[in-house]
């Protein structure tokens, strides 16, 4: 599967594989707020998990360093590049790819329990378009304009595997961006332009150039990475990396 493996990007982030050990000891930095950039596509199971254990990774950090905050912007990945703009059969899709329906069902089941420990559920039986993703990407793009874009994130994941939505559906995105708190109408004018389309493709563009392959992907001030939704204590300890640096 292309997302929700563990493993790193290559040394452009400066982290090897051997860097990242757990340590018990309380440890104090000061430092400028770091930025974790999340690439992640909105259709990733394990990109919503990943986001469920990065906001634990950051309370572990805080049992160290009470005051630490960070900003967190996500960039653009597309899971499945070559859906069709209006989309295609969800479980056909999956069948053909991985072989089988039992297969699926065995992924979707991990997947599940993976979830449930940070209280997501998945229903996955809802779900029947495999959407296209650049205009929640173009959306993302949109409201990360205006400041941090996280209730929009979980929105748009809750609409995809709790909803069964089609998140390529701009009616769908508009109604996300109007429960995230953002104007309905705006976001419409919006998605119905070509904004924000060649600066997406650039962005998912220039984080392939970087060596990432799969998703999530967390990248801490350029410099520090962990690939794949990992464990809490492998994030706080990449983050707590960063800080030293």
């Amino acid at each position: 599967m292309a997302h929700g493996q563990a493993g790193w990007i290559g040394e452009q982030c400066g982290l090897p594989r051997s860097a990242l050990g757990v340590h018990s000891s309380p440890r104090r930095y000061f430092i400028a707020m770091p930025t974790i950039e999340i690439v992640s596509d909105v259709v990733c199971p394990w990109c919503f998990i990943g986001l469920r254990r990065l906001s634990a990774a950051i309370e572990l950090v805080r049992q160290d360093t009470p005051d630490f905050s960070c900003r967190k912007r996500w960039l653009p990945f597309f899971l499945n590049p070559d859906t069709p703009p209006e989309g295609e059969p969800y479980m056909p899709f999956l069948i053909a790819k991985f072989g089988g329906r039992e297969r699926v069902e065995a992924i979707f089941e991990r997947i599940r329990e993976a979830g449930r420990a940070h209280g997501l559920e998945y229903a996955f039986e809802k779900i029947q378009v495999r959407a296209n993703t650049l205009d929640a990407h173009r959306l993302l793009f949109w409201a990360q304009q205006q400041g941090d874009a996280e209730r929009l994130v979980e929105g748009l994941f809750r609409a995809q595997f709790q909803q069964g939505e089609n998140v390529g559906d701009r009616a769908v995105l508009c109604r996300v961006a109007a429960e995230a708190g953002y104007d309905a109408t705006a976001a419409a004018v919006w998605l119905a332009s070509d904004q924000g389309r060649e600066a997406v493709l650039a962005e998912e563009r220039a984080v392939r150039a970087l060596g990432v392959t799969s998703v999530p992907t967390f990248i801490i001030d350029r410099r520090h990475a962990v690939v794949g939704a990992e464990d809490p204590a492998v994030l706080a300890e990449a983050i707590r990396l960063s800080l030293q640096s």
